[in-house]
């Protein structure tokens, strides 16, 4: 997209996206936080179909943040050093997201198509791990593009830091909730799309 806001498109699909999301998980919400694996099956069973519905909100939102995310790579001019640099950043964010998703997809089609499963905790968590990993490197990427665009250095600096912290609460409890990414992919989307870019001959904002 042209003009002073060229990655408002980018940003617009990536809260658009995240928005769908947390549509998804939205319904039977309180089963995310319920230790008893009968009363999590009661509550799933409560509200079956809002919860199967969820699920496939949630796989779309899972899809289009990658694809916004691949659209701001895309939208970044190879112009120079720092510009080429933040371009391969984003590349590799949006690559990474990419690859993740599949496996947020099939976790929550599990999830959809096996209730009781789901309530009791069964089958592989590797699906979500790969994806969790896939996310905490797609932070880290992003934050590494941001960081060399003359965007604020606060929003490079929130998703840089986001992938330590949330990599090491994935390797110490095997799991995170995935709102966490979404929350700071959320924000990243949302600054894009309000991001007018300086002039060249500007100095890059503190």
């Amino acid at each position: 997209m042209s003009g002073n806001h060229p990655y408002r498109r980018a940003g617009s699909v990536i809260v658009a996206g995240t928005a769908v999301w947390f549509v998804g998980i939205s319904p039977v919400s309180r089963v995310y936080i319920t230790p008893d694996d009968a009363e999590r099956l009661r509550m799933l069973q409560a509200g079956q179909r809002g919860w199967i519905t969820g699920q496939h909100i949630t796989a779309a939102g899972t899809v289009a943040v990658p694809v916004g995310f691949a659209a701001f790579a895309r939208a970044i001019p190879a112009l120079g050093a720092p510009r080429t640099r933040a371009k391969k950043w984003a590349y590799a964010a949006a690559y990474a997201l990419l690859a993740g998703a599949p496996f947020f997809v099939s976790s929550v089609a599990r999830r959809a198509s096996d209730i009781e499963g789901f309530a009791y905790r069964r089958g592989s968590s590797a699906p979500f791990l790969a994806y969790s990993g896939l996310h905490v490197v797609a932070l880290a990427a992003l934050g590494g593009s941001l960081l060399s665009l003359p965007a604020k250095r606060w929003i490079g600096v929130t998703a840089a830091a986001a992938a330590p912290i949330y990599g090491a609460v994935l390797l110490a409890k095997k799991d995170i909730p995935p709102l966490f990414f979404y929350l700071v992919e959320g924000t990243v989307g949302a600054y894009l799309m309000a991001w007018e870019e300086p002039a060249a001959d500007k100095p890059r904002a503190a």
